[in-house]
C-alpha cells in the first residue's frame, strides 16, 4: 500500500501528541579527557545490562506538533480516517532557524506498524526537498545517545555527528544514557550561507 505525505496544517493538528517510544538494548557512552592543549571525547557503543524503555510518560512535556517555541514550524505527515476521525501515522515537523540559515527537523516519528518500509526515508527526502527549495545550507536534529536505532537512521541518510550535549534534559544526563546527540546535514558542503 502506498501512503501519501499530506500537509498537516497548524490550525488543524496543534498540540497532537507525538507517541515516541522505544526500547534499546545499545548506547553510546561519552569518554572525555582535557589535557593542556587538547579535549578529547571519544563515544563508544556500549550494552544496557537490561534493555531500557523510553515512552512519553516519562517527561514532563511530551513531544507534540507545533510547539509554540518552533514558531515557523511546517508538519507534513501520514493519516487515516475512518468514520470521520483522524489518526497520525507518521510525520516529521519542520522549522527554519533564520540566523543560520538551516532547516531544524523537530520531530521525526513513524507509527510501529508503518515502521521498516520507506517511510522514514520518504520523510527525510521530503525535509531535503523543503531545505533545497528554501535555499537552506544545512539540515540539523536532535537525537539521544542511547536511541542507537535512530542514529543508524540518520547516519543512513547522509546525516553526521556535528556536537552533543550532556545536560540538556537532565544533570544526570551522561549516567542515564541519555546524552543530545547533534546530526547535520550538509546541502552546501564548502561555504555557502
Amino acid at each position: 500500500m502506498e501512503y501519501q505525505i499530506i500537509p498537516l496544517p497548524k490550525e488543524e493538528w496543534k498540540g497532537t501528541p507525538i507517541l515516541m517510544k522505544y526500547t534499546t538494548e545499545e548506547y553510546y557512552d561519552l569518554e572525555t579527557s582535557v589535557g593542556d592543549d587538547c579535549f578529547q571525547v571519544k563515544m563508544v557503543k556500549k550494552k544496557f545490562e537490561t534493555p531500557v524503555t523510553h515512552s512519553p510518560e516519562e517527561y514532563d512535556f511530551p513531544d507534540s506538533l507545533y510547539q509554540d517555541h518552533w514558531e515557523k514550524a511546517e508538519a507534513f505527515g501520514i493519516v487515516s480516517e475512518m468514520d470521520g476521525k483522524k489518526e497520525l501515522l507518521a510525520c516529521i515537523e519542520l522549522c527554519p532557524e533564520e540566523w543560520s540559515n538551516r532547516l531544524m527537523v523537530t520531530e521525526l516519528w513513524v507509527s510501529d506498524n508503518l515502521q521498516r518500509q520507506g517511510i522514514g526515508t520518504r520523510l527525510m527526502y521530503l525535509a531535503k526537498e523543503q531545505a533545497k527549495l528554501q535555499g537552506r545550507r544545512a539540515i540539523i536534529l536532535e537525537t539521544q545517545s542511547c536511541n542507537v536505532r535512530a542514529i543508524a537512521f540518520y547516519q543512513s541518510q547522509g546525516f553526521e555527528l556535528i556536537g552533543f550535549d550532556s545536560c540538556c534534559y537532565t544533570n544526570l544526563d551522561v549516567e542515564r544514557h541519555e546524552i543530545r546527540f547533534d546530526f547535520g546535514y550538509f546541502l552546501h558542503k564548502h561555504g555557502g550561507r
